[in-house]
């Protein structure tokens, strides 16, 4: 065909959100209260650990930065999710599908970087003890914490510009709940055999990040058995129990998102799927610190019963 005779595509329209006649303030409602949840409580776990001295160390302060994260990846999609359930319009321009893929995906591989580094920081306390302030020194979080941010916004930057550049002639129907890869690549009017490559790039990306935390925990595991202190032996399962599930629960999601290749879902499990990875996981983010942790636990209560602690951090 013709390059002058396409008709380019400026819009992109989510074809699987029902229309408000059809019940989807059954799904708005649930939704909303999920993503104020979702906000309200990262921004408590952000600013709990930011108030509380005794919080300022490695782990709390990876924590944190997790919280923060959550609240703009969660902002990335969960508002336009809202958007479509109630608007007639359930479009998005060209250039916000792609900051939307591109943010969403930035946001989600520095998660996964961040949750590798609180993998190593508990690596060194559990089975290095004696070294963990000479290793995990305030230099070191910091690089660690600006190198996953900036390596997390950079990787996906090359394959968002590649999309850029793409001819999109029709359809521009989107069979997902968001802006993603796969379903966007296929409206392409074009070879979308570097499908494969994105695929590639990410199974590296993530398998790298699961390799590192799996061989870290199981290693923490193995020395914590060999503590002979039960209560020593529960207090250091205590600190890992909430990394452990975050990073089933965030990986799990991932890996059946986006590390199964050719293999096709029924269009429902797709969607659930996508729900899980970036609804569900996010949701529980701020239930297992608030309940597995007791400091975190009491420096929650403050932030929430003390409002004068503001006032006095600020006076500080």
């Amino acid at each position: 065909m013709d390059q002058e005779t396409l008709t380019m595509v400026t819009e992109f329209y989510f074809s699987d959100f029902p229309q408000f006649e059809n019940g989807s303030l059954f799904f708005f409602i649930p939704l909303l209260f999920i993503y104020i949840f979702i906000i309200v409580g990262n921004f408590v776990i952000f600013f709990a650990v930011q108030l509380d001295t005794r919080l300022h160390n490695p782990m709390y302060n990876f924590i944190s930065i997790f919280s923060f994260l959550e609240i703009w990846y969660t902002t990335v999609t969960i508002p336009k999710m809202l958007s479509n359930l109630v608007s007639e319009q359930k479009t998005i321009s060209f250039i916000g599908c792609l900051l939307q893929m591109y943010f969403f995906h930035s946001l989600g591989v520095t998660e996964a970087l961040v949750l590798t580094a609180m993998a190593i920081d508990r690596y060194v306390a559990i089975c290095n003890p004696l070294r963990y302030a000479i290793v995990m020194t305030p230099r070191l979080c910091t690089q660690l914490s600006i190198g996953s941010c900036i390596f997390g916004f950079l990787m996906l930057l090359p394959e968002i510009v590649w999309m850029s550049t793409l001819p999109f002639c029709g359809p521009n129907q989107i069979h997902q709940l968001f802006c993603d890869f796969e379903p966007v690549l296929h409206l392409a009017c074009t070879d979308t055999s570097m499908i494969l490559v994105e695929d590639v790039i990410h199974a590296i990306s993530i398998l790298t990040s699961v390799s590192i935390i799996t061989l870290s925990y199981l290693r923490i595991i193995t020395v914590i058995m060999r503590i002979p202190s039960g209560e020593s032996r529960q207090k250091a399962f205590s600190t890992c129990v909430a990394h452990i599930t975050i990073f089933l629960l965030f990986f799990g999601s991932v890996t059946l998102m986006y590390l199964r290749f050719s293999v096709t879902f029924p269009p429902i499990l797709d969607k659930a799927i996508a729900l899980m990875f970036a609804v569900l996981a996010p949701l529980f983010n701020p239930i297992i610190y608030s309940l597995r942790n007791r400091d975190m636990k009491d420096a929650i209560k403050k932030v929430l019963c003390s409002p004068k602690m503001f006032n006095v951090s600020g006076s500080q």
